[in-house]
This record gives C-alpha cells, structure tokens and sequence, in this order.
C-alpha cells in the first residue's frame, strides 16, 4: 500500500509525521522533481529527497520529464544518493504541464514515450517504475501504451483510474483498469477513487491479481484509511481525534520551525486543511473557519474549537 504523491502535501515533514502516527504504509513517492531552465534542482526538493530526510519509510522519488537528457541526469543523481528506484510520471493532469508534452500529456503521444524510455532503460543505473493515468484526451491511449511497455524492464505500473482532462473530478473508471489488466505483462498497481475500507474491498474482489494499491487525496483527508484497509476493520473512533491532534501538532511544530513567518505557516497548513476538513462534521464550516484565521493566534483557537466541538465522521 503505498501513498500518492501530491505537489505541496506530502513533503518530508508530512511523510514523517504520517509514518509516525498511522500504521499500514509500506512506501511513499515524493512529489516530482522536474529541472528548472538551468538544468538544476530547487533547494526545496534536494532537501526532499536528502536520505537523512527519509529513513523512517521506503521513498521512491518520482521525476516529471519529457527529456531523455533529463532522465538519465536524475536518474543518476538519484542513484548516487543511494535509492534503487525511480518513478516517471506520466499522469500529472494539471494543463500547464500537459501542455508541454509532460505527464498525462504525454500520454496521446505513444512513439516519444517509446522513444524515451529505449534510450533510458537500459542506461540508467536504478530501477523504473510509471504512473500513469488511462490517456489524456481518452481511455484508448492507455491501450495502445500498455502494449509498448512489455519490451521493458519495469517494476509496475501505477494506473490512476482517470484521464488527464478529469483533472481529480468525476469518478474513476474501474472498468477500463479491468482492460488494461489483460494488455500488458508488467505488475500493475491501481489508484483512483479509494475512498473506504468498503470501497477498496469491493475494487479488491473484483480485481483478484492486483496486489499493488495507491491512496493519495483520501489518506490525507482521513489518515486512518491505509490502517483501517491493512487490519481490514475500522480503527478506535474515540482514539481517533485524540491521534489527528497528536499528528496534527507533528506537523504544525515542525512547520512553525522551519518555514519563515506566519504568512508561510498558515498557507501550508490552510492547504493541508482543505483535505483535513473533510473528516470533520461540518467541513465546509471548519475549512471556512481556518481559511479565515489570518494570525498564528486566530489559527490556533480555531484548531483548539475544531478539536473539542467537531466530531470526525471519516
């Protein structure tokens, strides 16, 4: 079971902190690194990937490219602070990317996904892995992708359950992942709409081969998920807000000693509470709350009023 990888979300501190306070999580992937114009690195994302910032769980950096150049460059400097594997993404939907040729972008273009990867197989020093989503424009590119992949050598294949243009609305298409399972030999791992343990067991059933799942905006929204699906029944409701609180206080502390003034601090954590939110009865009214809170002070008494008045229903 292994944690989707969200840009701004789940950076180290978050990584951390999740590892710490929820059990069931076997790997993460880190959101992607992508070279700037200069062919470097932000400093924001080498401190990410630093192996001191990641010893609690198995990381999996993921790189966001359409250069082959760029491929092997992070491939390399991946390999050289010590991980074994890599993942490409082809699934960022966002459309200043997939302008670009980049992500889920890529994805109606199959000969320059089959192009770059004969050139990076087999010179990288690391192992490979895709995420990818069913196309960008339709479920018909994922088909004739999956097929190309086989001559490969992969360790899976990550399918997020949507296309590009979805963007994250709409339901996922469970019935084209079911298609896909039959097109390629590679391991397939399936993301996409895991919002309950009920709904990953009812996706579990169905898909009898599939071993390898992915939670990204759910296991934000409610922690527990991952934990609730590996012990197959729900966690200790009266136990819940009291761990929230205790994971919620990781990562604020760690934020208010790291990130620089209380404008930065209450960004990070009202984006974080746009997930928070939803596991809370009333969660228009508790994210409108802290979307208000405009001072450390205000942010912290509405925390405290959220904890004591608000149920968690998740």
């Amino acid at each position: 079971m292994s944690l989707a990888p969200l840009q701004g979300i789940t950076d180290y501190y978050f990584r951390n902190a999740f590892q710490t306070h929820f059990k069931g999580l076997d790997e993460v992937y880190t959101p992607f690194l992508r070279l700037d114009k200069k062919k470097t690195l932000k400093s924001s994302q080498i401190k990410d990937i630093l192996p001191e910032n990641n010893s609690k769980i198995r990381v999996i950096p993921q790189i966001l490219t359409n250069s082959v150049q760029d491929f092997i460059y992070l491939s390399n400097y991946l390999a050289d602070l010590g991980y074994e594997e890599i993942n490409w993404n082809l699934g960022c939907p966002f459309p200043m990317v997939a302008k670009r040729q980049m992500g889920s972008g890529l994805l109606p273009y199959p000969e320059k996904i089959e192009h770059i990867l004969e050139q990076v197989v087999n010179t990288i020093p690391i192992k490979l892995s895709i995420k990818m989503r069913l196309g960008y424009e339709n479920e018909e590119e994922i088909y004739k992708i999956l097929p190309l992949l086989d001559k490969f050598s992969l360790t899976e294949i990550i399918i997020h359950a949507r296309i590009g243009k979805q963007m994250y609305k709409g339901n996922a298409n469970p019935d084209a992942f079911e298609k896909c399972i039959n097109l390629t030999k590679h391991q397939l791992s399936y993301n996409g709409d895991i919002i309950s343990l009920e709904s990953f067991q009812q996706l579990n059933k169905r898909f009898e081969t599939i071993n390898s799942w992915m939670i990204g905006r759910s296991a934000i929204s409610n922690p527990f998920l991952i934990e609730e699906i590996k012990k197959g029944e729900t966690c200790n409701k009266s136990q819940k807000i009291e761990r929230f609180s205790d994971f919620h206080s990781d990562l604020y502390e760690q934020f208010s000693n790291t990130l620089s003034g209380s404008g930065h601090i209450l960004s990070k954590m009202t984006h974080l509470w746009e997930y928070f939110s939803q596991s809370f009865s009333n969660s228009r009214k508790v994210y409108k709350a802290i979307k208000k809170s405009n001072s450390i002070r205000k942010f912290e008494e509405k925390i405290h009023h959220i904890f004591n008045k608000e149920d968690w229903i998740a």
